[in-house]
This record gives structure tokens, C-alpha cells and sequence, in this order.
């Protein structure tokens, strides 16, 4: 079914292009999850620090896709002579801009990851000063008011790096360890970034692909395929069903930037021939 897809051109872009517009959309969906997230929390944006931990998926998931139809257009649509020319310089100020805004977006998920570890438990003493002005802890990003007496009804943790917020010890542990989970994850697209932008500058310098299609560059680029891939089952087993559809379209999306940049490749070694 899948070579099928690849073999025949006509299908394979509209795929393409459904899976780039099922991207756009979960920019949406990310960008309503934290609004309620910080609507739960009744925090506002107040500066530019506070803006990207705040909304740190949805601004990361849209640099993602700026930097994504960039390189479709530099590895797919136009031309070696158009990327050389100014065109080219405009596409990677751009793609750069995108990288810089993606790798603070990284900053967002590790400091919201070092946030969730600072936590003590609920001395039975206070207890009484909790209300519904607090916030209880669901899942990563999901708060919802506290409804519940939590005087003597089992183990609960004060969130100490966030304003009048409860967790039981069981479901921040799973919060942080998805909360390290986006930060590895992050981390580890931006080294793809990286490499492909190597691989496309080599092409485009119309050197010899020798050096990148051996060596360290192929296993590492495994590898950290290896980590982005495993990242998508965690959320998968997790039940973080929106992350692990994104993480999916993700890799087929990339996919489909490196099926482009070894066709470019193998072009460019023909035309210098």
C-alpha cells in the first residue's frame, strides 16, 4: 500500500500536502489545548519569557511548519540557479529566524519541565487554606478547578513553581515525565534540522555527497529518528493522542523532505557528471 503511494507521483503529493495540512490544523488544536491550560491556571502573558512557556507548543508547532514548506521549496520546487540567487538567501534568513524561534520554543519545554519538579507535600496543618481558587493537575498542560476536600482524602503535592496548584504523586510523576519526554523530543528534531541543513547547503556548494552519506552522518541521523520515533509510542501508550499524531505526521512529513533531498542529491551529482 505504502510503495504503491511513493511509486505513483500524482498520489504521493497530494498525501504530501493533506499531511501538511493536517499539521496546520493541529496548530489549532495545540493553541486552544493551552489557552485552556492557562485559562485553568489564570496566568496572562506578561512578557516575552512568560509567552513562550505559556504557548511553547503552539509557537513551536508553527516554526516547525514555516521551516517544513521552506524546505519543500528548497529541496522540491525551485531550482538550484533560484536558491543561489536572492531567493535563496530570503528562504534561509527565514529558515534561520524559524530555527532561533524553534530552539527558545526548546527552552519553553524544559523550563516547564523543571517547573513541574519543584513540588512538597501538603501539610494537613494548611490544608484547610485550600479552595476552588486552586488548580488540581491532570495531565501535562491539563489543569481543572479543585472540587474535591483534600483534607485527609490521600497524598498530595503543592506545585511550588506555580501559583495555588495541587498534584497527587502518581499523575505528576507522569506529567513530568512527559513534560522531559517534549523537551528530548525538541532537542533531538532540531539536531535533524541541523544535519538537513548541512546536506542541502553540501548540494548546493555542489560538493561530492560522500562525506554526509557516510561516515557519522547516517547512523546519527538514525539515531535520532530512533529517539523521535520512540518519543511518538511513549505518547501513544501514554494516551497523549494529540502528541502522538503530530509526533506521526511529523516523521512523514520528514520523511518526505529527505526522500527530496536524496532525488536533489542525486540530480545535482548527475548534472556534475
Amino acid at each position: 500500500m505504502l510503495s504503491a503511494i511513493f511509486q505513483n507521483r500524482a498520489v504521493f503529493q497530494c498525501v504530501k500536502y493533506a499531511v501538511y495540512l493536517a499539521l496546520l490544523n493541529n496548530v489549532y488544536l495545540f493553541l486552544l489545548v493551552e489557552i485552556e491550560s492557562a485559562a485553568a491556571l489564570n496566568t496572562s502573558v506578561t512578557s516575552l519569557a512568560s509567552m513562550f512557556q505559556i504557548f511553547s507548543t503552539t509557537i513551536d508547532t508553527a516554526a516547525w511548519l514555516v521551516l517544513l514548506i521552506f524546505f519543500e521549496l528548497e529541496t522540491y520546487v525551485l531550482s538550484d540557479q533560484t536558491l543561489r540567487g536572492f531567493t535563496g538567501r530570503i528562504i534561509r534568513l527565514t529558515r534561520g529566524m524559524c530555527l532561533a524561534t524553534i530552539c527558545v520554543a526548546c527552552w519553553g519545554y524544559f523550563a516547564e519541565f523543571y517547573s513541574l519538579l519543584a513540588s512538597k507535600p501538603l501539610d494537613p496543618m494548611y490544608c484547610g487554606m485550600v479552595n476552588d481558587s486552586w488548580s488540581l493537575l491532570t495531565d501535562l498542560d491539563q489543569y481543572e478547578p479543585l472540587l474535591v476536600n483534600v483534607c485527609g482524602q490521600g497524598d498530595w503535592l503543592v506545585l511550588t513553581n506555580y501559583e495555588r496548584v495541587l498534584a497527587a504523586p502518581e499523575l505528576l510523576q507522569s506529567a513530568i515525565w512527559l513534560a522531559a519526554t517534549d523537551f528530548i523530543n525538541a532537542a533531538a528534531w532540531i539536531l535533524v534540522v541541523v544535519v538537513l541543513e548541512v546536506e542541502v547547503r553540501s548540494v548546493l556548494a555542489m560538493r561530492g555527497p560522500g562525506a554526509l552519506s557516510g561516515g557519522l552522518i547516517y547512523p546519527f541521523k538514525l539515531f535520532l529518528y530512533f529517539i523521535l520515533l520512540a518519543a511518538a509510542v511513549y505518547w501513544g501508550f501514554e494516551g497523549d493522542l494529540l502528541d502522538f499524531w503530530d509526533a506521526i505526521l511529523w516523521l512523514f512529513a520528514f520523511f518526505v523532505i529527505e526522500r527530496n533531498v536524496v532525488s536533489w542529491r542525486e540530480e545535482a551529482d548527475l548534472l556534475g557528471g
